[in-house]
């Protein structure tokens, strides 16, 4: 008989900067530096969608112990897809660790943590237009 296995590790996320109640956020967490940040090549990645109302502090229960990023949409039409205005995001989006956003996405090491066990990450979120 073998020993029960410990509950997979969760963090809990808090935002900051949400320029509405409105919509949703979409949240992704990744292992991979291959699919971050929009996590569809990743089977493995957990996705979910989070009232944005509801927005201020929520849990991500982690697959297992690693290294990960998160990465956040403010998904304010509720359309499911971050919407863009030619290259700029019209809506709002963060990362975990919150790296500095210069042209496109940040790398996946810039905002990438360890999770050993239930941890915290702060994301705040940043607007272009």
């Amino acid at each position: 008989m073998t020993a029960n296995a410990p509950p997979p590790p969760t963090v809990e996320v808090s935002v900051t900067g949400l320029r509405s109640a409105r919509g949703q956020l979409l949240v992704c967490l990744t292992t991979q530096a291959s699919a971050f940040p929009d996590c569809s090549k990743d089977k493995a990645s957990v996705r979910m969608a989070v009232k944005a109302a509801d927005a201020a502090r929520f849990d991500i229960h982690a697959p297992a112990t690693g290294t990960y990023a998160i990465a956040v949409v403010h998904d304010e039409n509720g359309n499911n897809k971050m919407d863009k205005a030619i290259f700029l995001p019209r809506e709002g989006f963060g990362f975990s660790r919150n790296p500095t956003i210069t042209v496109g996405p940040p790398s996946f090491k810039s905002a990438s943590f360890a999770v050993a066990g239930d941890m915290h990450q702060s994301i705040r979120m940043k607007y272009m237009l």
